[in-house]
């Protein structure tokens, strides 16, 4: 065995918008490959056949799925993400968060001094610590 990496099926052409997104958001974090589908192939011209990017270091693979499922991503698998400052918590939250849903709002829940998990504008699903 060579390596574990989370794989992200997106639907409806997002993959790459929502790579472009995380890997702005997130510092020391980048696109590393993206194969897209062309003419006359499975999935829709110019999609996101498969791609791989990292988010501090952490790589994640992801495509556009060719097929429409009837189902969607779940906050029970979620990226978790530990922050260093309030400054850094706060904004990264809110930036996720954008008016979607927030499963635990940013707060004091005990078992950390500031901690928030929530639904991005892509359905997956962030925990975000201050530690």
């Amino acid at each position: 065995m060579d390596k574990v990496i989370p794989f992200l099926m997106f639907q409806d052409g997002k993959a790459e918008e929502a790579m472009n997104f995380y890997t702005l958001l997130i510092e020391d974090s980048e696109i590393t490959s993206i194969v897209r589908y062309g003419a006359n192939e499975a999935g829709e011209e110019g999609t996101v056949m498969q791609a791989t990017f990292t988010l501090k270091g952490q790589e994640f693979m992801c495509i556009d799925s060719n097929v429409k499922h009837k189902f969607t991503f779940t906050p029970s698998f979620s990226i978790y993400v530990a922050c260093s400052t309030e400054e850094e918590i706060k904004a990264l939250y809110e930036k996720l968060k954008e008016d979607r849903q927030a499963l635990m709002p940013l707060g004091n829940y005990g078992f950390s001094k500031k901690f928030g998990w929530l639904n991005d504008r892509y359905g997956i699903s962030w925990q975000i610590n201050l530690i």
